[in-house]
């Protein structure tokens, strides 16, 4: 389960994508690891940590 945190970050990131027009793909809690990935547009990869943060990359794999 998500914590409120990833929840929250995740909300706002989605809403930034969709005002980007970009499509959102994937979003998919990793329970390995606990974070939350997000896919979206062409080669946007979103990683979110259990505290909120978050990692972004939008290099091509």
């Amino acid at each position: 389960m998500p914590t409120a945190a990833q929840l929250l970050k995740c909300f706002v990131v989605c809403y930034e994508l969709t005002n980007m027009y970009q499509p959102i793909y994937i979003v998919r809690l990793d329970e390995r690891t606990n974070n939350v990935y997000i896919l979206a547009g062409e080669t946007i990869e979103i990683e979110i940590y259990p505290n909120g943060q978050w990692r972004y990359s939008d290099e091509p794999t």
